[in-house]
């Protein structure tokens, strides 16, 4: 194990959060250091970007694929940790994380992200093809220097901008497939994007005083919890028509019009709800009960969006 790095550098990226002369990181740290609950879903939504190429490829190649893409999104998670380790180590969410814990010297992390990044881009770009490898890279970078380095500390839309790195995956997979990109994972793309917002915002409303305490311009702490309630409600407006999109376009049929038209209005209602409820108790738990459905919401749509895909190839080989 390398010895754990004792100062911060200048920029306040990485270091001196709970230095030790060495590192006590176990298997689990690393695990946690990859962010897995957005690793999940990077992986759902580019394995839906991948389905719609309806082109065959090898399950071998897809998984294999998924897989580098997923480890793409982990050393991204992790290079996030390492240069935010200051700040995760003054908010309670965060403290707990490896690096500001003390399980993980920050030099380890950078080195483990680092390798995990350079080894996930060729090994997709190996695999399938050097355009799905290029975006690849390019979303780790622009998570990690656009996003991490420079928006987050820099404007309270950072979100805003910085949820296209989330949004890229479904875009990723189709491009392992095919090499190119199409209308429809663009809207795949658009649908997270839109979506980001109001699901972050509805969480940073709780913990603004995190925020605050950190030095991060979040919105609830830039322009307060009036306008962020407002910001979340335009934000669910514009996304219950894009979640439409897809079946509104044609690309998939009414089962899924149906659903995303009702979680949709859900998602508006939610909004609407959290708007109103601004003091106290209420708006705390309207604020929680956005941020749980919102996740809800996404799910069940890209559920929807991979059933439309799967069934008319399954309807398909029963016929034969």
């Amino acid at each position: 194990m390398s010895l754990a790095i004792d100062s911060l550098i200048s920029d306040g990226s990485a270091e001196s959060v709970k230095p030790s002369l060495v590192s006590q990181a176990m298997a689990k740290d690393y695990y946690e250091l990859l962010k897995p609950r957005v690793m999940q879903l990077v992986i759902f939504t580019a394995l839906v970007g991948m389905m719609t190429a309806r082109e065959p490829i090898n399950p071998v190649i897809g998984f294999a694929s998924i897989l580098a893409i997923a480890i793409g999104a982990g050393a991204s998670g992790c290079l996030n940790m390492w240069y935010d380790a200051t700040i995760d180590s003054l908010m309670e969410r965060t403290a707990k994380r490896p690096i500001p814990s003390g399980a993980i010297a920050p030099g380890e992390a950078l080195a483990f992200g680092m390798t995990l990044s350079v080894g996930s881009v060729l090994f997709l770009g190996l695999i399938t093809n050097w355009y799905a490898a290029a975006f690849l890279a390019f979303t780790i970078f622009f998570y990690v220097v656009v996003y991490t380095m420079w928006l987050k500390h820099w404007t309270a839309q950072n979100i805003v901008i910085g949820g296209a790195a989330g949004a890229f995956p479904p875009m990723i997979g189709y491009m392992t497939v095919t090499g190119s990109m199409n209308i429809e994972t663009l809207l795949q793309f658009l649908i997270i994007f839109i979506w980001t917002p109001p699901h972050f915002w509805a969480l940073a409303l709780v913990k603004s005083k995190d925020y605050a305490r950190a030095g991060v311009p979040m919105l609830p702490v830039v322009a307060g919890e009036i306008e962020t309630r407002r910001q979340i409600l335009i934000y669910a407006c514009v996304l219950m028509p894009i979640g439409m999109s897809p079946s509104l376009l044609g690309y998939v049929g009414p089962v899924y019009l149906a659903i995303s038209t009702i979680f949709g209005a859900v998602m508006v209602w939610l909004a609407y709800d959290l708007f109103r409820k601004r003091e106290g108790e209420p708006a705390l738990k309207a604020s929680y009960r956005l941020f749980g459905v919102s996740i809800i919401y996404l799910f069940v749509l890209f559920v929807a969006l991979l059933v439309e895909e799967i069934t008319p190839i399954l309807a398909w080989r029963n016929f034969l």
